[in-house]
Order: C-alpha cells, then structure tokens, then sequence
C-alpha cells in the first residue's frame, strides 16, 4: 500500500468521521463500524473507491451531537487515517484498524455528494525547524521524555508503557509521547494543532509534567490503555 505524502500542501476531498476523540499522527486507531453509512465507508476503504484508503477524523464539540451539519460542530482541525485492517463480521459489521497519518484544516462539509460525510480539507505541515535551533531541539526532547517517562511511571504497569525510540523524528515525538497517555480531548486537540515542532514538544512536557503531578499527588491511577478501550468507545460506535 503506498503511504500518502505526510507533510504535503494543497487541498483535498476526504470522506469524514466524527468522533468523541482527537486523533494524533502516527497512533492506531481501532474501531467496531455498525452504522449503515460507515459500513458504506468501510466497503469504499476497503475496495480502494476511497482513494488511497484514507479518511478524516475529526473530534466532536460537544459529547451530545449526534449528527454534524455545520463546521460549528466539530473542531476545525482534525488528521487522516489509513486503513490498515478489517474484518467483516457475519451481521455486516466491521472491525477495522487504522493509522493516522496527515493533519487538515476543514474549509468545507457535504452531506449530499456521498452517504457518509464528506469534506473539503487544507493539508496541514509543520513549521520548519531552522538548523540552528538543533541544541534547543535535543534539549527538549530530553526534557519532554524524561516527563512521558515520569507520568507512565506513576500511571501504568512497566510493561503497559514504552519510550520512543531515540531515532523518533522530531516532529512525530510529541505525538507519540502522548499517545501512551490518557489527556483530556482538548489537550490532545491543542497538541493537533500547534504546527511547529518545538513548541508542541513543550507543551507536551507541561501537559504530562501537570498530570504526573495529579496522578502523584492523588495516589490513584487510570486504568491501562489496554483494559480502558473495553470501557471507552468514539461517538456512533455501539
């Protein structure tokens, strides 16, 4: 499967799925489709109509919307996923895995071109990084893992949690420092949405230095990643 551009520029048509969450470059996402319009989704994704196999999520406003009809609705920038699994399930179902891929601005929703929601997208790349700020860069990648290191530790098991690998890009390690953590959704959008590299690597640090904190101070802990997607499931999903 070819992997889309993941800095790229311009303007894209891109089949939308609104969810209770915000999705970060680089995570995988699994989901259970049931709702006829996103079963629709899923047989295109699969059969390659969707091109590339790729679509856009977005998270929610507000927990109780329940069918999006304007950009009011959702947040304006959300990231493209890539079907990577799925399985057909006897009743029509599917489950599906993804990998999130490229962040996007929406300009644009149409309910009425296809059954599902589609959408009118900006790419979103990153800021460059100038060459002279490589020993601010190193720095707070040291700082920024050291504070994912000290809330998993507070949070999970030894073996619910891993580091990044030392090689991670720059501009993927803030995500994927996150990813092993559970911050509330308009956290995870603030990180979405910043576009240069450095700065989101301090707000990553003062996030999870602020929950390490929480979670020391309160001496309890969440439930690990694996156990809590039993308890928690993204909007239209059943």
């Amino acid at each position: 499967m070819t992997e889309p551009e993941q800095c790229p520029s311009g303007t894209a048509t891109l089949p939308l799925f609104p969810l209770q969450t915000v999705l970060l470059p680089g995570t995988h996402l699994p989901l259970h489709i049931f709702e006829p319009r996103y079963r629709q989704l899923t047989a295109d994704l699969v059969t390659g109509t969707v091109p590339e196999h790729e679509f856009g999520v977005v998270a929610l406003r507000a927990p109780l919307v329940r069918e999006v009809s304007g950009l009011d609705h959702v947040y304006s920038v959300g990231c493209s996923t890539i079907l990577r699994e799925a399985k057909r399930l006897p009743d029509g179902r599917y489950d599906v895995v993804t990998k999130a891929a490229r962040r996007f601005r929406l300009r644009e929703l149409h309910r009425a071109s296809a059954p599902y929601l589609m959408a009118v997208v900006d790419w979103l790349p990153d800021d460059a990084v100038p060459t002279t700020a490589e020993s601010t860069a190193h720095q707070l990648a040291k700082v920024a893992r050291a504070a994912h290191e000290r809330y998993c530790e507070a949070a999970w098991h030894a073996d619910d949690w891993h580091p990044p690998h030392d090689d991670a890009d720059l501009g993927e390690l803030a995500y994927q420092l996150a990813a092993d953590c559970l911050l509330p959704l308009e956290d995870r959008q603030l990180l979405l949405e910043e576009t240069h590299p450095l700065r989101r690597l301090r707000i990553v640090c003062r996030l999870l230095t602020r929950e390490a904190g929480f979670l020391e101070t309160l001496g309890a802990v969440p439930l690990p990643p694996t156990e809590l997607a039993t308890f928690t499931k993204p909007a239209d999903l059943n």
